[in-house]
């Protein structure tokens, strides 16, 4: 498809925590195959986006950075293609994403949303939560503090205080999910899913991973997997996305992070084509909608 220019908006290294390199290759990997396809791909920094009136129509963007994204929704706005929108970046913002998921009856864990300043104990004993996993609930997590694990609610209090004083005002608390921990990739309106065990597999940005533990190989079904996450992409409105699930040792499965554009690190030869086959399936879609 030819006369296509394509901004492409790296994601600053801030935003990409122990990720830096896998999720720049997965980028350029994308834009590589947008070039074979006979596009004209120029890339721009977050810095370079944001101080700069770029000229193309299309924008593959990766950023995460505040004014990147309200540039995107405006942009998105005016009448341009942008994929992941901005309004799905911003989406997998916590606290947005917990309401979206859960208001879309998306399987995920009991969730409650606080201010960082609030005696917690009382919540959790009222929802009869023990263990927890306390995550920021205003943006992107950016450092491994952002995530926490708890193994009481006395632990939980003490975890949403050090929020408060690092000036994080929101906080999101799911209920811990045990079973295996699973991690997927997807595109959007492609063929291609990506999943497997990240402990086993050890793969792994903060750590987290080992309190579920190696899989125990539980039972459940690929296509519920898959059919799950791409509903989940479409109510987040993410084309390119991935995350993180639990099967339950029933066979049910349910979500419990879900992201915005990942590294694809371990399938980034075999995604590449079909981001760039779906920016092009979103650009051949519009042109037939303006006929």
């Amino acid at each position: 498809m030819p006369n296509i220019k394509i901004a492409g908006v790296l994601r600053a290294g801030a935003y990409s925590p122990n990720h830096i390199g896998n999720d720049a290759a997965i980028f350029h990997a994308a834009a590589d195959e947008l070039r074979k396809r006979g596009c004209e791909v120029t890339v721009y920094s977050e810095e370079q986006f944001n101080n700069s009136d770029i000229p193309e129509d299309v924008i593959l963007a990766m950023c995460r950075e505040r004014d990147s994204i309200h540039k995107l929704q405006t942009l998105e706005e005016e009448g341009r293609l942008v994929i992941n929108s901005g309004f799905g970046i911003e989406n997998c913002i916590r606290e947005p994403m917990t309401r979206i998921l859960l208001g879309a009856g998306i399987p995920y864990p009991d969730s409650i949303i606080v201010n960082t300043n609030e005696n917690l104990r009382e919540a959790l004993e009222k929802a009869d939560i023990e263990q927890c996993w306390i995550k920021r609930g205003d943006f992107h997590a950016m450092h491994k503090e952002d995530v926490s694990f708890c193994r009481h609610p006395e632990e939980a209090q003490e975890v949403l205080h050090e929020f408060f004083y690092r000036g994080i005002p929101r906080a999101v608390i799911n209920r811990h999910q045990p079973g295996d921990l699973i991690k997927f990739y997807g595109i959007l309106g492609q063929p291609f899913f990506y999943h497997f065990y990240p402990f086993d597999s050890h793969h792994s940005k903060y750590g987290d991973e080992a309190v579920n533990g190696h899989s125990k190989g539980l039972a459940y079904d690929e296509h519920k997997l898959r059919d799950l996450c791409n509903r989940a992409a479409e109510v987040m409105n993410v084309r390119i996305y991935g995350g993180d699930c639990i099967v339950d040792p029933d066979g049910s499965i349910r979500i419990i992070d879900f992201n915005d554009w990942p590294s694809f690190a371990p399938c980034r030869r075999e995604a590449a084509p079909y981001i760039a086959k779906c920016v092009l399936s979103a650009v051949r879609e519009r042109r037939r909608a303006r006929k």
